[in-house]
């Protein structure tokens, strides 16, 4: 399916040209001495590598991981995040009656993951310091915007200056929510009907750790050799 769109012509051929187009609406962000990008692995990471290489600024990873109810693991009553967040839906929490133990049975099981992949993508590195920074959230695509919502959140606790959110493509309904809860979303395209990210790539496949950690590498390197 080929939509053409004001701002591209979908589907993207890939992550790394969905990342070129998106890079070229975030120009304002070049070379930002306070600005800082942070990938949502997995996918988040080509499209954030390109995004890095033309506008001359940091990368790296913002692992979320969402906290799903028990029994009903898609519905969000929060996440942990990156620097030791945790943030929770307190309404949902109290109007479902979710006690503090289960909510800590379910942090403990995702921490566990978060653990896994802050080890294995970051090799040692620590997470940066985001405090009073602009911080450009970029993820390869938005379908119902949750975990994107997290990093917002999450990002807030940390004490962020300016959180902007940069994806390739989203329906207009989750890109209206996010523009209350971020400082500015840059979305290239918005198509209708919206069912699935994968939808809007001609080659969409699955990425593993590996994946995201030759693409950090290539942008840590540099800096490690200079050091």
């Amino acid at each position: 399916m080929f939509v053409r769109n004001e701002n591209a012509v979908l589907p993207f051929r890939d992550r790394a040209e969905a990342g070129r187009i998106l890079a070229t609406k975030l120009r304002h962000y070049a070379d930002k001495p306070d600005a800082i990008i942070l990938a949502l692995p997995r996918g988040g990471v080509p499209v954030a590598f390109e995004v890095a290489q033309a506008l001359h600024l940091p990368l790296e990873i913002f692992v979320v991981r969402k906290l799903g109810v028990p029994g009903q693991r898609e519905l969000a009553m929060g996440a942990i995040a990156s620097g030791g967040v945790r943030v929770i839906n307190e309404g949902l929490v109290r109007g479902l009656g979710i006690s503090k133990e289960e909510i800590d049975v379910v942090a403990g099981q995702e921490q566990q993951e978060l653990d896994r992949r802050e080890r294995v993508y970051r090799e040692g590195r620590p997470m940066p310091d985001v405090r009073g920074r602009t911080v450009l959230v970029v993820d390869d695509g938005i379908a119902t915007g949750t975990t994107i919502q997290a990093a917002i959140q999450a990002l807030r606790a940390l004490q962020v200056a300016r959180v902007v959110v940069a994806v390739p493509v989203a329906p207009a309904e989750a890109t209206e929510v996010l523009r209350r809860r971020a400082d500015e979303v840059i979305c290239v395209a918005e198509p209708e009907p919206f069912f699935a990210i994968g939808q809007w790539y001609e080659n969409f496949p699955q990425l593993d750790d590996e994946n995201v950690r030759a693409l950090l590498a290539q942008v840590h390197a540099p800096a490690e050799k200079a050091a």
